[in-house]
């Protein structure tokens, strides 16, 4: 480069850094919020969608001024945006057969502060409407796009189902779908990123093999109830031994599980951070207790109480879960349930073979429970501390003593009785158990071989 062209480099630098920001690509959003109606009407599937305008990328969007959009020149835009950003990303079947692509009746940039989403009637009446006058000053990172889009369909009376794949609008993507059947019951499903296939009106057999997928793959990801798992096995790896054990731990987190969905759990911040604190203690005590004397004949109420302290933990997945059910609460929760256990099967399937073979191969069965215990009573310690610190730091302040906090107290009255009950009939069950196979009622397990 000669020093005379060095004038007009610099010029041209100069420009570049002197052009609004409004006009460069922007970058992926943080926080992006959908909203969708979907309604099915005669011949026609009509979806109402409402997003931020900076979500649709790789545009340099018209501005004007000192950085107002410019709404009148940013309008020709839209259909191709909403056509790369939106619809290719949405797929809806009729009764198990993919739609055709929908025609894009009508795009309408609005203001951030725009109600008309909050019902299906305003906000269809709204994209129809005239565009906002070309003088509004409106920054074009606050600026919302709203869309109708109309897809064929046979029959509005068809099972409808959705493949939303718009996660990619934003780092962290919600989702607010309200679907609206010709029965006029509608259904609210809230998610984060990309749900996968979601039907809108789930058939029995969908919601419970969606369900018994979750359970079993929760409880396979969740390491804390891994490790509680392992440590209930470690002293007694013989199946008929183990019975009475994981009975007890299935029937407790079983029955706080239900009792969480119905909505029984307290409404309160801390309630998690506790319930996560406690998941976290109960490792730390079973393997302590596994390093002083387990015993088999107490083992089983052991796990049965921290098993209505799991099954909270379980409900908090669930919960937000359940949305998916559909019209089937009770058949979900019971596939649920039914999945957990197959997960823990499988796990035990694989843990207590493996442990039968590091017990052979070792000189002291004895020292491999004490060695393996103390291993999980670290983690489940650090766990501990790490939650404690996290639900200390709520404020923790007293109930309001009302009509609400009564009625509340009754509800876990009636809760305690059911678990006493249960327990009752359980512990007989145990006894039955153990007098059949001719199994001792007390003392301490030394040796696996003795654990038949």
């Amino acid at each position: 480069m000669t020093v005379r062209a060095l004038p007009s480099v610099l010029l041209a630098l100069l420009l570049l850094l002197a052009l609004p920001a409004e006009q460069e690509a922007h970058e992926i959003p943080s926080d992006v919020t959908v909203q969708a109606f979907v309604r099915p009407e005669a011949d026609v599937l009509r979806v109402l969608v409402r997003v931020p305008l900076f979500s649709m990328r790789d545009v340099d969007f018209p501005v004007r001024g000192p950085g107002w959009l410019d709404i009148e020149a940013a309008t020709p835009l839209l259909n191709d945006l909403v056509a790369q950003w939106i619809v290719a990303y949405l797929a809806f079947e009729e009764g198990g057969r993919r739609l055709e692509a929908p025609r894009i009746v009508a795009t309408r940039i609005d203001r951030p502060s725009d109600r008309s989403f909050l019902d299906y009637e305003t906000a269809l009446a709204n994209v129809r409407s005239a565009p906002l006058p070309a003088d509004v000053q409106l920054p074009g990172a606050q600026a919302l796009l709203d869309v109708l889009l109309e897809y064929p369909i046979a029959s509005a009376n068809a099972d409808f189902s959705i493949h939303p794949d718009l996660a990619h609008l934003g780092i962290r993507t919600e989702t607010v779908l309200r679907f609206q059947p010709p029965s006029g019951v509608e259904r609210v499903f809230r998610y984060e990123g990309n749900p996968g296939l979601v039907e809108l009106d789930p058939s029995w057999w969908f919601a419970t093999s969606r369900f018994v997928a979750l359970g079993f793959w929760h409880i396979l990801g969740g390491i804390d109830h891994i490790l509680f798992l392992l440590c209930l096995v470690i002293p007694f790896r013989r199946f008929w031994g183990l019975v009475p054990i994981v009975t007890g731990f299935t029937v407790a987190h079983s029955i706080t599980l239900i009792a969480a969905a119905l909505g029984m759990t307290p409404n309160v911040l801390w309630f998690p951070p506790l319930i996560e604190t406690l998941i976290a203690a109960s490792i730390v005590w079973m393997a302590i207790e596994n390093v002083v004397a387990a015993r088999l004949d107490r083992r089983w109420g052991i796990a049965f109480g921290f098993g209505l302290i799991h099954g909270f933990g379980f409900s908090f997945l669930l919960t937000e879960s359940l949305q998916f059910a559909g019209s089937h609460l009770l058949s979900s929760l019971l596939a649920f349930n039914v999945g957990v256990e197959l997960g823990q099967l499988a796990f035990l399937a694989v843990a207590v073979p493996a442990l039968g073979i590091l017990y052979r191969r070792a000189a002291s069965e004895r020292m491999w429970v004490i060695v393996l215990s103390v291993l999980i009573a670290h983690t489940g310690w650090h766990w501990m501390t790490e939650r404690g610190a996290a639900f200390l730091a709520y404020d923790l302040a007293a109930p309001v003593l009302d009509l609400a906090f009564a009625a509340t107290v009754l509800r876990w009255l009636v809760l305690v009785l059911i678990v006493g009950a249960v327990a009752v009939a359980l512990q007989a069950g145990v006894r039955w158990w153990e007098g059949r196979r001719g199994a001792p009622s007390a003392g301490a397990i030394p040796s696996g071989a003795e654990r038949g």
